[in-house]
């Protein structure tokens, strides 16, 4: 294999919701309960093993699947299925599981270690957002998926079995090497209100740990009264709701719970009035 080469893949990481506040027992099954989910996903979407590169990340796993597999498949039923295993394994659950997915196109390096690249990390701090992890708790949802703005207008804008490009909502991510758009969608909902977010905290399992002080009354005041006023209105400016509603978000998406991510964040192809979803 010639590492010189980049391959054109879809990248997929998925982590774990609070991974810090599970023993080690728990840990275990919560890791299984994450696997069963994903491969039973690839089985039912009819997805070759040997088309999908398969990482272990502790608290969760990235993914990259070779370009001969349709974005579409991933994006669509893949994603029903992935949602519909992870509603099974948490009926009867105490703390239900939460996933958090990322999604980037791009050219992934594959050796002998797993692969790396600048799309690898966009989709990983896609999935680690500070917005990702506070939408999920905000609407009690078992699952985000964050798109990048190019894999947004390239292949969800125009559609498809089992993707609604109305049922994604945007929102303007700051980061320490300038602001990216980033496309919010919680399966089988409507587009998601986005709440605020809080500057991202240095360590990633603290800000887990503070949004768990703040409490179920904090949760429902992150989904409407003043929070919610405050993010309609941007440049002075009332904005109606709805899909495609932007929000400006400030804070550092850099940091990673298990791993640190310091190369360039690719921000992938951006057409027109980039933070707009087509109509």
């Amino acid at each position: 294999m010639d590492l010189t080469e980049a391959r054109y893949e879809l990248v997929i990481s998925v982590d774990a919701r609070r991974s810090g506040e599970y023993d080690d027992v728990d840990k275990q099954r919560m890791r299984e309960r994450i696997y069963r989910v994903l491969e039973a996903a690839f089985t039912h979407a009819k997805v070759a093993r040997d088309a999908v590169h398969m990482e272990d990340r502790g608290d969760g796993v990235l993914l990259s699947v070779a370009g001969r597999i349709a974005v579409t498949r991933l994006l669509g039923l893949w994603m029903v299925e992935v949602h519909e295993n992870l509603r099974d394994e948490n009926r009867g659950l105490r703390v239900p599981l939460g996933l958090r997915v990322g999604m980037h196109v791009g050219p992934v390096r594959h050796d002998g270690r797993g692969i790396s690249g600048r799309a690898v990390d966009l989709a990983c701090r896609l999935a680690d957002s500070p917005l990702a992890r506070r939408l999920l708790d905000a609407e009690r949802a078992d699952l985000v998926l964050v798109t990048s703005q190019s894999l947004y207008e390239d292949v969800v804008s125009s559609g498809g079995k089992f993707i609604e490009p109305a049922h994604y909502s945007s929102a303007r991510l700051e980061l320490k090497e300038g602001e990216v758009t980033a496309w919010f969608h919680l399966p089988g909902r409507p587009a998601p209100e986005l709440p605020t977010a809080a500057p991202a905290a240095p360590d990633a399992d603290r800000a887990d740990d503070v949004d768990d002080a703040r409490g179920a009354d904090d949760v429902d005041d992150a989904r409407g009264g003043d929070h919610v006023d405050d993010a309609r209105r941007v440049d002075g400016e009332d904005r109606a709701d709805g899909p495609g509603a932007h929000y400006t978000v400030h804070g550092d998406m850099s940091q990673h719970s298990d791993n640190v991510y310091q190369q360039p964040v690719h921000i992938g192809r951006i057409t027109g009035d980039a933070g707009r979803q087509k109509g």
